[in-house]
């Protein structure tokens, strides 16, 4: 037996030790339900706005502010300043540099619950936030928070006409989330006729000197951002002297919106801003506590809090159909699991189908219901993304009658390929949802106004179809074919728009490609695996920035165990089954597992909205190393 092969042996003996441990520990966590639910973290501005939305709801007296929900917000205050940087203001992720919108957040809630601006916490936030830009450079949903409490010019903030619901087709080509965040945002902005903070309370410390509070000059008399400064002038004029009638009927259709969207779901969109803008918008149209649609916004919002005596955080949502797909997917690859674990989970699945059309059918009005989304309970928003993980794992897994199984997996596959789109790819919750116009608007900033296509996502669909059955030469499988190799990046990358970035993009549109039968020989394949290889860090695994979306290009950064899992994930998928760089990957993910079986992650490696917003999934951590390291050694034994 050669040396090679031997210290093969060793390195597969290992892995299928590291196997086990950590198919344990995930078998442990399935609750006796049958599903998997990780904690979602994020950054501060959750904490921040909960502070925010605590003095919406109990407004201060006189210069005293002392709210019901005192205690929250002290737990608040401590969470926020326990994440302060060295320089004192305050990141979108971990490690990552001070960011002056999440700054402004804190220093306003910070002040606003008691700490002493003169305290040295807040004179290095403030001092941060001044180097940053000061207040100006904040983003719009920042000014117009501060504006609802008369903190920033009014004058100076985007309009969010009600009057858009009126216009169908603008609304529906907006992104699912930001629809749901401006919907309840008109009502509140229309209404609201300045909610009032303690006496003689003021953040205009934050304000750059000599920098200007208004819009930021288009830069062109003649473009789409000058058009709508243009349209938001008109919209001021408007809610001073336009039709009252015709706003109380926008006004009024908002609300129905909202509440029919409150129906079959966790809250508006099961996601953190548009449920506190829908207890905002319930109380500024006269929705007293003790109504059930009031009682029931501010209880699911209350959900999404964790204070367990020893941690107080929010959740911006919850992962338990994700999770439950992934871990489903990780334990049936390493053959670790009990059937029963296995068809509990599936069977859990199958029930979470979406049977009800949602704001998806605007584009699709003729395609009956399926999919899966993120939550515990979002009927009107299934994901394209969550649907073709879950499809992966029913594909691995099989729960209720075998007819069950069958029909629910044809509907969510003639879903998905109903939700493909004219480019070929695949987008989270839309199909076509790419006016770049929309960009262009006041309170566009967040970078999360479409919906495009991206290869990851696409990726999964192309392995969640050929996994149950779909030809290579169906012409869904082709054109998402031609769309991945349409967006290769030049250095043989893909870029991933919700997993942090051209690493996980990678990764999941290798194995759609190798799913939907292109060759290893390829030289998109070819060139895929080069590069990561390229990129593999000394210890043997792979870490990466979310400023990779700040540059447009790769950053890298220190091994995490859930990127160095999708990078050893892709070169599998690559073809690639003997290179030095797979066995370091599988000895860097065996040497960092812990007793328990897990391993530790502080990094954000999921995305929300690129440059605005990131998310550690703390099942990623642990569900990723064992899929890879369980594809890893059954790609060893078949070659032995």
């Amino acid at each position: 037996m050669s040396p090679g092969l031997q210290a093969t042996d060793s390195v597969a003996a290992g892995v299928a030790q590291a196997i086990a441990k950590a198919s344990d520990w995930l078998l442990a966590q399935q609750s006796e339900k049958g599903y998997w639910w990780g904690d979602l973290t994020a950054d501060t501005t959750l904490e921040s706005d909960y502070i925010l939305l605590q003095l919406w709801l109990y407004p201060p007296q006189g210069a005293v502010w002392n709210p019901p929900t005192r205690a929250q917000v002290d737990r608040a205050v401590q969470s926020i300043l326990d994440r302060q940087c060295a320089d004192g203001g305050f990141s979108i992720y971990p490690g990552g540099p001070s960011d002056v919108s999440a700054s402004v957040k804190a220093y306003f809630s910070l002040k606003v619950a008691g700490i002493d601006a003169a305290s040295a916490p807040m004179t290095r936030l403030r001092d941060s936030v001044l180097a940053n830009g000061g207040l100006q450079a904040a983003n719009s949903y920042v000014k117009i928070n501060l504006s609802l409490f008369d903190l920033y010019p009014r004058e100076h903030v985007p309009s969010v006409p009600p009057e858009m619901i009126l216009m169908g087709r603008v609304l529906y080509h907006m992104s699912a989330w930001a629809r749901a965040i401006v919907v309840p945002l008109a009502i509140v902005q229309a209404l609201n006729a300045g909610r009032p903070v303690p006496t003689g309370f003021t953040i205009d410390e934050l304000f750059a000197p000599g920098v200007s509070k208004a819009f930021p000059c288009p830069g062109s008399l003649i473009s789409w951002k000058s058009f709508f400064m243009g349209v938001d002038k008109v919209c001021k004029l408007w809610e001073r002297h336009g039709s009252k009638s015709i706003r109380q009927k926008a006004i009024a259709k908002c609300k129905e919106w909202v509440l029919d969207r409150t129906r079959y779901t966790d809250g508006l969109a099961a996601i953190y801003p548009p449920m506190m803008y829908t207890i905002m918008a319930l109380d500024v149209l006269g929705v007293e506590p003790g109504h059930p649609d009031r009682d029931e916004a501010e209880e699911q919002f209350l959900h999404l809090m964790v204070d367990d005596g020893k941690r107080f955080f929010f959740q911006p949502c919850f992962s338990v159909v994700w999770d439950t797909a992934i871990a489903i997917h990780a334990l049936a690859e390493a053959g670790t699991a009990p059937p029963a674990a296995l068809r509990q989970g599936a069977e859990w699945l199958l029930s979470k189908e979406v049977r009800k059309k949602g704001d998806w059918s605007y584009h699709r009005p003729n395609v009956e219901p399926s999919g899966w989304y993120f939550e515990f309970a979002n009927e009107y928003y299934p994901d394209i993304d969550d649907t073709g993980m879950v499809m992966i794992a029913l594909g691995y897994a099989r729960g209720g009658s075998s007819a069950e199984h069958d029909a629910t997996v044809q509907r969510a596959l003639k879903w998905l390929m109903a939700m493909q789109a004219k480019d070929g790819g695949w987008a989270a919750f839309d199909v076509d949802n790419n006016w770049p116009v929309l960009t262009h608007v006041p309170f566009a900033d967040h970078n999360a106004m479409l919906d495009p296509t991206c290869p990851d996502i696409s990726g999964r669909v192309l392995e969640a179809m050929a996994l149950h059955g779909v030809s290579t030469d169906h012409s869904s499988m082709k054109k998402g074919v031609a769309y991945l190799i349409r967006t290769q990046e030049q250095d043989g990358s893909w870029y991933g728009r919700w997993g942090v970035d051209y690493i996980y993009g990678t990764y999941l549109a290798l194995r759609g490609l190798r799913a939907a039968g292109e060759s290893d020989r390829e030289v998109h394949i070819l060139r895929a695996g080069e590069w990561l290889r390229a990129i593999q860090n000394a210890d043997g695994g792979w870490g990466e920035s979310p400023e990779s979306y700040t540059e447009g290009l790769y950053v890298g950064a220190k091994s995490t165990p859930s990127q160095t899992a999708w990078a050893l994930l892709g070169l599998l998928a690559s073809g690639d089954d003997r290179s030095d760089s797979l066995e370091r990957a599988a000895e860097y993910l065996r040497k960092t597992q812990k007793a328990d079986g897990t391993w530790d992650e502080p990094e954000a490696t999921g995305t929300g909205f690129p440059r605005v917003f990131y998310l550690n999934y703390h099942m990623y951590r642990n569900s990723f190393p064992l899929l890879a390291l369980a594809t890893f050694l059954k790609t060893r034994q078949q070659d032995n």
